[in-house]
This record gives structure tokens, C-alpha cells and sequence, in this order.
């Protein structure tokens, strides 16, 4: 079986105290099976971001003994930073690594949440993919007013009082995808020019898709501060040379940049193929082709999730001779197609007075269609990766007694992928022709386009179950009826 593996990323108001940030620390790993990979601490922001990964009750457990050592050691009425916050601990996100999904990772978010919320006393709102309100699935929206403007009015939390702590205030348990937080200085101490060039790069100002963005003074220098809430529709490179061209029209020129926290590989190698104007480096990455060469075990763990490279490059992978990427990848990246046109419509359609009376319902919709791309675009690595096991798994000599039963378990594994995909594109296909029928009619064509990918992402993924049940043998086959 694939080893379970989550990751987990909380943030706290605490980057000036080496003691408090030791304490955090040594309360996550003293957990059995948390691996910490990276803290971060900002003194401008006056906080810390944690990174670690661990079976997905663990990752409960440490988050939970580090919240209760910032509730007991961090007090908001005497903190002040440069980063907006409303708790101790701010906010949590659970994100799927390996043998998890993003619904596990929905469920460990609600078990932390009313764990927090009754043994720390602390209100919590669920967000991102956990979120059970439309309002509440961008962190922004969440933490408005901060801990400041929260102190004095009712909440509705999902879990816990619905009134402020008076010292740890509030926080933000959710499930998500991989975010990569990025900062971008400008060789001014003008924070005014970061505040536009975030406001024009933003989304939410009708800038760069999946991009959050606020200016800041850090360390005597202003900083565009953001988040980048999927680097296969916005990459670093891209909010880079997005920042550099409105800086210098002001200018103003870039100093430098930096990741908070851990990044997907993908990203630098989009990065690099970028600034080289590369075509394939992604294929000629010496340690990915060590680890694609590494031999088959039973128990070894998957590898995270990977994108790949970048969209010409990958197709031209699914062109070259190899089998990977084939069929279902093609196939889920239908889907997410599909679910990208659906949040494009839906997007269209929220915040026109015309549409006023679905309001409510396109925004919906869009929550689901962005879960579903995520979702989606996650299975287009997956397909591929899982169908490299079954590859190797009939390089096993033919006189190995175990090799039957290895191609079996690889073809399981193989057909997991697009019978998520068959799932998946089913309701994107829903909601594609729901938003057709309310949304805005200038968009019609872009909706029906979406639901006939949709289709075809179900036809191609069922196509590729069938393919590798048929592969397997008679008694494999029987067991294996209802995979999915």
C-alpha cells in the first residue's frame, strides 16, 4: 500500500521571540512521524511559517500541540507586524502529498477545527476547500477586519465561541492545494508603488488569475507580498516580470525575491525555462530522471505531486514515444479544462447586476469548478506517474513468483487515477450545463465548450479504467470490479 502523507503549513504571529518559536518547534516534532522541512520567521511580519508533512492523524496531532502552545505563549493585544492576522495561530491548511485526497484533507481540517474549538476555546472558520461558505474560501475575506475589528462583534465560526479569544483571537483551519507564498522587493522605500503594483497584479482587482497581493515596508524596502494560489496558471516567473515591467514604468527597479516556505520543483524549472527560453528542461533534469530510474518496491511511498513541465513541453512528452504521458492524462487534463471554463463563466457571471438574482448560485459554482480543477489537474501527474509502476512492474523478470502479483497491484493503482477522473469530469459536466442556463449569455459558447471536454474527459478516463482492469488477471479482475 501507498503510504499516507500530508502536508501541513501553519502560520503564527510570532517572529521575534527565538523562545516561542523553539517551543512551537519542538511541540510539532515531538509528534512520532512529523518531518519538519522548513520555519521561516519574519520579524517585519512578526511571524513564523512552519512546514511539515506526516501521516495525516499525526498531522492533527502536532498542529493541535503547536496551537496550544501559541494560545498559551502569544498574546494579540500586545503583538503588532506587518502582516494582517486575526490569531495566534492564523491560519492552518492541510494539502494532500501521497495516498491522501483533497476530501481527506477537508475531513482532517474539521476533526482539528472542533478539536481546537472545544479544547482551546478558540473560534474557527474553515476555508478554501473546507470552507462551508462561499464568503469564507478566501483566507481575505476570512481574517477581514483582523483580530482588532473582530474583538467586538458576534462571529459564526464552525467550530468553538462565537466570540473572540481574548488573547489568541481567531483561526483559519482549511484544505488546499500546493501555495507558494512569494515576495517580490523594490529597491524604494515608497510603499505606495508596492500597494499598486499589488493591487494592479492581484486578483481580486482583475489582475494576474490565482494571485493574492498586498504592498509592504520590509526591512526598509517595499515589498510586494503574495501568494500564488496555483503556479500551473501563475507562475513565480510570470508575477515576477509582471512586477519588473510596472515598477521600471515608475522607475523603480526589482532588488530581489524570495520563496517563503518550500516550493514545488516544477516551478524553478518553469522559472528557468523561461528566463533561458527553454523548451525541455524538465526533461533533462538529472536528479528527476534518478529518481524515474529507481527500482520498483512494494511499499515504497508515492512521490509528491508533481505538475511537470510546462504546457508545450508536456505535450510534446505525450507526442514522443514514451507511453507516459498517455490517454488518461490527456483525459483529465479534458477535465480540467473543462472545470477552468466553467470558473471563467462563473467568474463572468458573479458581480453583474444583471445576473443579481443566481448570484449566490454562480458563486457556488465557482467554489466547486475550483476544487475540481485542482482536483483534476493533480490526477493529469497522477495517471502518468501511476502507469510508470505498471512499466516497470512487467520489466520484472518473468520467473520472479512475485512479478503477477506486482503487475496486478500497478494496474489497481493504474485505474484508480481516471476513475477519479470519470467522477470528477461528471459533476464538472453538471455544472457546466447549469451555468450555461444562468450565466452570462456572452459567455454561452465557453460553457457548452466546457461540458463537451467535460464528456470527453469522462469518455477517455473510462476508456483507461477498462484498458487496465483488462490487464489484470482473472482473480485481480474479480476483486477489482468497483474499483473507484
Amino acid at each position: 500500500m501507498t503510504a499516507q502523507l500530508v502536508e501541513c503549513v501553519p502560520n503564527f504571529s510570532a517572529g521575534r521571540d527565538p523562545a516561542t518559536i523553539d517551543a512551537l518547534r519542538a511541540a510539532m516534532t515531538a509528534v512520532p512521524g512529523v518531518q519538519l522541512l522548513d520555519v521561516q520567521t519574519d520579524a517585519s511580519h512578526n511571524r513564523s511559517v512552519f512546514t511539515f508533512v506526516a501521516p495525516p492523524a499525526a498531522a492533527v496531532d502536532a498542529a493541535f500541540a503547536a496551537m496550544r502552545v501559541a494560545t498559551e505563549r502569544l498574546d494579540l493585544t500586545k503583538h503588532s507586524g506587518e502582516h494582517p492576522r486575526m490569531g495566534a495561530t492564523d491560519v492552518v491548511p492541510f494539502v494532500p502529498v501521497a495516498g491522501v485526497t483533497m476530501d481527506d484533507c477537508v475531513a482532517l481540517a474539521r476533526r482539528l477545527g472542533e478539536r481546537v474549538g472545544k479544547e482551546l476555546e478558540i473560534p474557527v472558520f474553515l476555508y478554501a476547500r473546507a470552507a462551508t461558505r462561499s464568503d469564507r474560501v478566501l483566507l481575505p475575506d476570512v481574517r477581514k477586519g483582523e483580530f482588532e475589528g473582530m474583538r467586538g462583534r458576534m462571529l459564526e465560526p464552525d467550530f468553538g465561541p462565537n466570540r473572540v479569544h481574548p488573547t489568541a483571537g481567531v483561526t483559519a483551519i482549511g484544505a488546499r492545494p500546493f501555495l507558494v507564498a512569494y515576495n517580490v522587493y523594490l529597491d524604494t522605500q515608497d510603499v505606495t508603488i508596492a500597494k499598486e503594483i499589488a493591487k494592479q497584479i492581484r486578483t481580486s482587482s482583475g489582475g494576474l488569475p490565482a494571485v493574492q497581493a498586498s504592498g509592504f515596508i520590509v526591512d526598509g524596502l517595499a515589498q510586494v507580498s503574495m501568494n500564488l494560489l496555483d503556479i500551473d496558471i501563475t507562475s513565480p516567473a510570470v508575477v515576477f516580470n509582471a512586477i519588473k515591467v510596472r515598477a521600471e514604468k515608475r522607475s523603480v527597479a526589482v532588488q530581489k525575491s524570495e520563496i517563503v516556505g518550500l516550493i514545488p520543483q516544477r516551478a524553478l524549472v518553469g522559472a528557468a525555462e523561461t528566463a533561458l527560453r527553454l523548451s525541455n528542461a524538465a526533461s533533462h533534469v538529472l536528479e528527476t530522471k534518478i529518481r524515474a530510474a529507481a527500482p520498483l518496491a512494494d511499499h515504497a511511498p508515492a512521490p509528491p505531486p508533481s505538475a511537470g513541465p510546462g504546457l508545450d513541453a508536456w505535450i510534446d512528452e505525450l507526442a514522443s514515444g514514451s507511453p507516459t504521458p498517455g490517454g488518461g492524462s490527456a483525459a483529465a487534463l479534458a477535465g480540467t479544462l473543462a472545470a477552468a471554463l466553467v470558473a471563467m463563466v462563473a467568474r463572468l457571471t458573479v458581480g453583474r447586476k444583471a445576473y443579481a438574482a443566481v448570484e449566490a448560485q454562480a458563486r457556488e459554482i465557482l467554489a466547486e469548478a475550483e476544487q475540481l480543477r485542482g482536483e483534476l489537474r493533480r490526477l493529469v501527474d497522477e495517471d502518468a506517474t501511476a502507469y510508470e509502476r505498471v512499466s516497470r512492474a512487467y520489466k520484472i523478470p518473468k520467473n520472479d513468483p512475485g512479478r503477477a502479483h506486482a503487475i496486478d497491484d500497478a494496474l489497481v493503482a493504474a485505474a484508480r487515477p481516471p476513475a477519479a477522473v470519470v467522477k470528477g469530469a461528471r459533476r464538472v459536466l453538471a455544472l457546466a450545463q447549469t451555468i450555461e442556463h444562468i450565466g452570462n449569455k456572452n459567455a454561452t459558447s465557453d460553457a457548452r465548450v466546457a461540458a463537451m471536454l467535460a464528456r470527453t474527459a469522462v469518455d477517455g478516463a473510462t476508456e483507461n479504467v477498462n484498458a487496465n482492469l483488462a490487464g489484470m488477471s482473472d482473480q485481480a479482475r474479480a476483486k477489482q470490479s468497483g474499483v473507484g
